[in-house]
């Protein structure tokens, strides 16, 4: 079974950074690098060691800015790399998919998605779950 984590509005407070949107559309990678944890971290990195531990695959599934520049996307790919390795630093994620913006999450991929946009979650269907109860969710597995 895979587990598959969004980060923007998921995992990652992107949009609680100040001006994130106008730094986006100059592209600017900053706030990809500042945005905060939404969930604490020490307990999801526990929880994800035990269910990989249990057999279970982890794997973020994220999308780079809408109409990016090559040099934006492989700056904020790197920027994104970057923030899981800072901030779930022991986990060893199976998979980490950086799409470009508006490709579909669910092809090529099946398990449980937690991701914050309605959209994502209904194309992929059952077993797709918003952020609330993250922590709750995973300790059911």
């Amino acid at each position: 079974m895979k587990i598959w984590f969004d980060m923007d509005g998921t995992i990652a407070n992107l949009y609680g950074v100040e001006n994130w949107l106008d730094k986006l559309m100059n592209e600017d990678a900053t706030p990809y690098a500042e945005a905060k944890p939404l969930i604490r971290m020490a307990t999801l990195a526990r929880m994800l060691n035990r269910l990989q531990r249990e057999g279970y695959e982890i794997g973020i599934v994220t999308w780079l800015s809408k109409g990016a520049t090559v040099q934006y996307q492989e700056a904020v790919a790197k920027a994104k790399r970057e923030w899981l390795e800072i901030h779930l630093r022991s986990v060893r994620f199976d998979h980490i998919d950086i799409l470009e913006y508006g490709v579909p999450k669910q092809i090529g991929r099946d398990g449980i998605l937690f991701d914050d946009e309605e959209r994502n979650r209904k194309a992929w269907g059952d077993g797709a779950y918003d952020v609330d109860n993250i922590i709750e969710i995973l300790k059911a597995l």
